[in-house]
């Protein structure tokens, strides 16, 4: 069965997963402008949350956004059924029990959740109930912005030129208009089981000070949006420097859906046509068009997630054993001796946030200065950023390790002393999560194993003791891995 507004159905039943707001929302528009009846359920899935921590910020955030969910669909007449089990199981049970004649959600494009998708689907056609789902989460998917080849990009700057004459093509926005939910809600219905299982419930701790770090639900995205459109017209300019307030902080949102991409993009858009704003909207714009990039990547290419886009790359031989290990260690914990690395490092440990530039910085180290697989960190990213997304974080890791699409030369290799100076020159960012080299002034603090031993001690700094020696010199690790990576044999042919 197609994807077509014109289908009619008696009851439908919206699955919210990576959408969890009931405004502009694709899927849940489709269900009530087909359905005269339209029920709505979120399942806490234990195939995903029992591979997490019991601490994980994430659950807290979804929990949050669930419970804001809930109120709004009410206030809409409506109501949110939230189960606490498996997709695959509940969401079949619920529509036989419900006795609806399709489940309709929003497309979710990684591969283990196509994998799921399918046994939903399946499950469903055993008693002639459709599966229906719809783009909701960027503005162009899979094969909708192609070479003038009719093939997909491997290249950035090209697919963003297609993107935005796509976009604009059009005109007046119409590819980020939003969906009118408001004028169907009628057709919500209310269910008697709305309960919300607890996180201790779930096996998941209700720490406070999380809460207050990381806030959930649709009336925070607004706020932080609301606060981002003041300085969006600075965002080119500020949005490299991890100690001052650069970033829109909206892509754990983004992530979970509390906030639309359309909006985003619209006023993205509306921004470039103010001459005042329009450089740093030209450049956020082009942050949300990567992630769209990335997106399509994943669609064409779900191999990315195990292996190099760029299969040559596949014979780089890393560091292992003991020696990898003790390094990787250090690098998850914050104690390579290079302070802007550690810093970035703490911040994701204490927060489950990392600035953007320093998530390249990092990632770099850990590659290009340490030799570790880009997979260990991409796997620790998965783990501890708030925001993980599949795609951008595969995208990201790849791009550091020159392995993936459009990724840095292999050459070129950050240095981590002279991005600190440059990025974070005062060393404001580095004094916040490294205290203890708080005293050392705005030179010495970039590399505190420079410093003098006067200097050291009037600051009280012991190196091996209170902050570590480098476990890496950054000028031998960049010839080893000129050599790592010159045994790899580049050529047009081993691109996919």
């Amino acid at each position: 069965m197609n994807n077509k507004f014109s289908l009619s159905f008696k009851s439908s039943l919206v699955w919210f997963r990576r959408d969890l707001r009931c405004f502009d929302n694709a899927a849940l528009f489709s269900a009530l402008k087909q359905s005269q009846s339209v029920f709505c359920v979120f399942i806490f899935d234990k195939t995903i949350l029992d591979l997490l921590s019991a601490r994980d910020r994430r659950v807290q955030f979804i929990h949050q956004s669930i419970t804001e969910l809930t109120s709004e669909l009410e206030k809409l007449g409506g109501s949110l059924i939230v189960r606490y089990g498996n997709s695959e199981q509940e969401i079949p049970e619920l529509a036989k029990k419900l006795k609806v004649n399709a489940v309709i959600c929003n497309h979710d494009y990684e591969p283990q959740a196509h994998l799921r998708d399918e046994t939903v689907r399946d499950a469903l056609s055993q008693f002639d109930c459709d599966f229906l789902s719809f783009k909701d989460q960027v503005i162009f998917e899979k094969n909708e912005v192609l070479s003038l080849a009719g093939t997909p990009f491997s290249v950035f700057t090209p697919y963003k030129n297609a993107w935005l004459k796509k976009y604009f093509a059009e005109g007046n926005d119409f590819f980020s208009k939003p969906y009118p939910v408001e004028r169907y809600a009628h057709h919500l219905s209310a269910y008697n089981e709305t309960r919300i299982p607890s996180l201790s419930e779930m096996d998941f701790d209700t720490n406070q000070s999380l809460v207050s770090v990381l806030q959930g639900g649709t009336s925070a995205a607004k706020a932080i949006f609301e606060d981002f459109l003041n300085r969006m017209h600075l965002y080119d300019d500020t949005r490299n420097f991890p100690a001052i307030k650069g970033p829109s902080y909206l892509s754990v949102h983004l992530r979970f859906g509390t906030v639309s991409i359309r909006q985003l993009v619209r006023e993205a858009v509306n921004s470039t046509r103010t001459a005042a704003h329009m450089q740093g909207a030209q450049t956020w714009l082009s942050e949300l068009i990567w992630r769209d990039f990335y997106f399509m990547i994943l669609h064409h290419h779900p191999r990315v997630v195990e292996h190099a886009f760029k299969p040559a790359y596949e014979a780089i031989i890393w560091e292992s054993g003991v020696k990898a290990d003790a390094l990787f260690s250090a690098w998850c914990e914050g104690k390579t001796g290079y302070p802007l690395v550690d810093a970035a490092m703490l911040q994701l440990n204490q927060t489950g946030y990392m600035h953007n530039r320093l998530r390249m910085v990092s990632a770099c180290f850990l590659i290009k200065d340490l030799g570790i697989d880009w997979r260990w960190g991409e796997r620790y990213f998965a783990l501890h950023l708030n925001d993980f997304d599949l795609s951008a974080n595969n995208g990201g890791w790849q791009w550091a390790a020159s392995t993936g699409c459009d990724a840095q030369p292999y050459f070129r290799i950050f240095n981590p002393i002279t991005q600190s100076e440059k990025f974070d020159a005062e060393g404001k960012f580095i004094r916040r999560y490294l205290p203890q080299l708080a005293k050392l002034d705005h030179k010495q603090i970039h590399a505190p194993w420079k410093a003098s031993r006067s200097i050291l001690k009037e600051a009280g700094i012991v190196l091996g003791e209170t902050y570590p020696f480098p476990i890496i010199e950054h000028d031998v690790a960049r010839t080893k891995t000129l050599a790592r990576y010159a045994t790899v044999k580049v050529s047009k042919k081993n691109a996919p």
